[in-house]
């Protein structure tokens, strides 16, 4: 069973970047926004990130790094920090998936699951 002391959810909006596409050239830009909801007791430091990005031909690529767009926000009880970052594929759909680690105030270290989202050019998914 899960602990409610570190409970923290994470929410995706997503959004293709034509701008900054080139179809012809196999560049698809887009971006993501982010919303790391703290739900626990306790205030939670986002520590590092690990991404999968997976393409539409399934070529996986990962990402580890510290924090998020280069902050390791504190993120207090009820609160959340939100942010937009973004990715390039070579392919019109595809999809991303991971974790945060966190750090509690507690000292105690817990992930954050981020759930697959998809990555979708308009018009791309029938």
């Amino acid at each position: 069973m899960s602990d409610s002391r570190y409970q923290v959810d994470v929410s995706v909006e997503t959004r293709f970047l034509a701008e900054q596409s080139q179809p012809e050239h196999n560049r698809f830009a887009f971006a993501y926004t982010i919303t790391v909801q703290n739900n626990g007791q306790l205030p939670a430091k986002l520590l590092s990130r690990h991404w999968v990005i997976t393409d539409g031909d399934g070529q996986v690529e990962e990402v580890r790094g510290d924090g998020v767009v280069g902050q390791q926000p504190l993120i207090q009880p009820g609160q959340s920090h939100t942010y937009t970052s973004g990715t390039v594929m070579t392919t019109k759909v595809g999809n991303m998936q991971g974790t945060y680690q966190m750090l509690a105030e507690d000292g105690k270290r817990f992930d954050a699951v981020i759930a697959p989202f998809r990555l979708a050019v308009p018009g791309a998914l029938h």
